[in-house]
């Protein structure tokens, strides 16, 4: 059964070594945000610049695996309808908010939502490192120049992960306007045990 996530917030749980993580896209181009943490030990933790740099893309999808502060592998990509996600732009905030739209209602965004969601679990916001953004559209142009754009996920699309050593898990439906062609949507989630 699946388990929604309302618009523009987040949740947490716990995961374990072997079972599998799908995250949903129910009505189609929105964004949702993940972390992973070492479940005994909060000092590893996902890592952007670890991954991308032993997959050597930006792509990830289908047979990529997401690493860890430490180089080790905490999940694999098993499935993906989508083969577009970002791994490089940090969680949304107040600042993000403030930057990018400032004639906008203030939004603690995916950095505030993630930073309540696993508070009970011991992680503090300084903790939070950069999000593995599933459904994200982020083009790289010849230049270098990052664009951010809708989603290209359909509704019901999905990318599944399984877990290689047990974890907490953050997961938000994004608050920022950019990211999700600008409306928000939930997301949903199911863990299937090993």
């Amino acid at each position: 059964m699946n388990v929604v996530i309302p618009e523009r917030s987040g949740t947490a749980f716990r995961l374990q070594e072997g079972d599998t993580l799908v995250v949903i896209d129910p009505r189609g181009c929105q964004v949702a945000d993940l972390l992973a943490f070492n479940a005994d030990d909060l000092d590893e933790v996902i890592s952007s610049g670890r991954t991308l740099d032993y997959a050597e893309t930006i792509r990830l999808t289908t047979g990529h695996k997401l690493y860890s502060n430490r180089s080790r592998v905490m999940l694999e990509i098993v499935d993906d309808m989508v083969g577009m996600h970002d791994f490089l732009l940090t969680p949304c905030s107040y600042d993000t908010f403030d930057h990018f739209y400032p004639d906008l209602p203030p939004h603690r965004g995916c950095f505030g939502n993630l930073a309540a969601a696993l508070e009970p679990y011991g992680v503090r916001p300084d903790r939070i490192p950069v999000a593995f953004n599933c459904f994200m559209n982020v083009p790289v142009d010849p230049t270098g120049k990052l664009s951010v754009l809708p989603p290209i996920s359909k509704a019901g699309d999905s990318i599944t992960f399984r877990a290689a050593m047990d974890l907490v898990i953050g997961l938000t439906a994004c608050s920022a306007p950019a990211s999700n062609g600008g409306s928000f949507k939930p997301i949903e989630y199911r863990v299937e045990a090993a």
